[in-house]
């Protein structure tokens, strides 16, 4: 199985931040370099080219995801996925719609509502889901509880970036479709790090990102949209599109993914990447990086007011976990105490007004990364934290 040394992360610092951008390893960095120098070497040809190498690279990640590959196309990360969508909606929604969300969505995502939809008069509802975090089977109620007669859109994180809490899609995209609401999810952490199959989730959009969990280069990622919404989602930037003759999966492939001139290079690592996942086995990878979060929140909570995201603990599926620190901790200072102290780089930021510690683990963490983090915090809190 891979470890750290398979990635080029400094060995002086103590890396639990996998969540924010991934960690690419060497092998997939080197794949990606071959498919560079290909471009280079002759750039009219592998342009020529470009469009079957990626439909071959899209079916596969299709495969991967669940999906129809004429269903999916490249993008370069899920932001600008939920912008595709969130500009489509807004040729659509009327004033008085209201697009249903929760208070735990990614910020660069809540200014696309904003900036799409929010100008016509539309609404945007967010949910607020406490902390600490209830059951799967309380979200889904406090949730479905704003839906109104006005509500057209179901806009929710597979896995919250903020806080690490995975919201029960699954059931409200069930719920979304049988009243009639367009469900669009952001699966930023969802590939590569919880089971994902868009074929059974029902949702009409998702968006996720492949250079986070999945490690592949920066910058690829990948929109799905259902066939009965693809004819009114548009592409944020119109170039040749259709009317090139192409070997394309069909105008929606062809009008999101060829843009003009760009590297294609991270999208064409992926069928490489999902290989190398095979080898691993990636069920082995994950089942490490859980036991290592799991770990992590074990001790983290053993430190005197310090206390889980989830009411429940742990969530046995993720690779990350996020505790409650105590409420007078000052969470900039302490961020960079860490890392400027002990060389740690972890979140750790105030979320809804509540101080809290993210940490992220994958293949190349340690466990003495973890028990070198929790003696860190506790040493922070006993020495700049009046609580503790």
């Amino acid at each position: 199985m891979i470890s750290r040394s398979d990635f080029l992360l400094r060995e002086d610092v103590v890396f639990l931040n996998h969540g924010s951008f991934g960690a690419c390893p060497t092998v997939l960095l080197n794949e990606q370099r071959v498919w560079i120098e290909r471009m280079e070497q002759q750039p009219v040809l592998f342009f020529r080219d470009i469009v079957g190498l990626m439909k071959s690279a899209r079916t596969e990640l299709a495969t991967f995801v669940g999906a129809q590959p004429e269903d999916l196309v490249f993008v370069t990360n899920s932001t600008f996925g939920v912008n595709v969508i969130a500009h489509a909606f807004s040729h659509i929604l009327e004033e008085g719609d209201e697009i249903l969300t929760t208070n735990h969505e990614y910020g660069a995502c809540d200014r696309a509502w904003n900036q799409y939809c929010l100008s016509k008069g539309v609404q945007y509802v967010r949910t607020e889901i406490p902390l600490p975090a209830p059951s799967a089977e309380e979200m889904v109620e406090i949730i479905w509880s704003k839906v109104t007669k006005k509500t057209k859109v179901l806009f929710l994180s597979h896995i919250t970036s903020a806080a690490a809490i995975r919201l029960p899609v699954e059931v409200l995209c069930a719920r979304a479709k049988a009243a009639g609401i367009r469900s669009v999810i952001d699966g930023s952490h969802a590939p590569g790090h919880i089971p994902l199959d868009l074929s059974t989730l029902r949702a009409d959009a998702y968006t996720a990102n492949c250079h986070k969990w999945m490690c592949t280069p920066k910058g690829s990622a990948f929109l799905w949209v259902s066939k009965e919404l693809q004819p009114i989602v548009p592409p944020l930037v119109v170039s040749w599109g259709d009317e090139i003759p192409t070997a394309g999966d069909g105008p929606f492939n062809n009008e999101h993914e060829f843009l003009g001139t760009r590297d294609m290079s991270p999208f064409l690592t992926i069928p490489f990447a999902l290989r190398w996942m095979k080898q691993q086995p990636w069920s082995e990878v994950q089942k490490y990086s859980r036991e290592l979060a799991a770990c992590a929140m074990d001790m983290l909570c053993a430190i005197p007011n310090v206390s889980p995201v989830l009411y429940s603990g742990q969530d046995p599926l993720l690779q990350m976990t996020a505790v409650i620190l105590p409420g007078t901790t000052d969470v900039v200072h302490m961020k960079q105490w860490l890392y400027n102290e002990k060389a740690i780089e972890v979140v750790v930021h105030r979320w809804l007004g509540v101080p809290m510690l993210r940490c992220s683990a994958h293949a190349h963490t340690r466990k003495a990364n973890i028990e070198f983090l929790a003696l860190s915090v506790r040493e922070y809190l006993k020495e700049y934290n009046q609580d503790s």
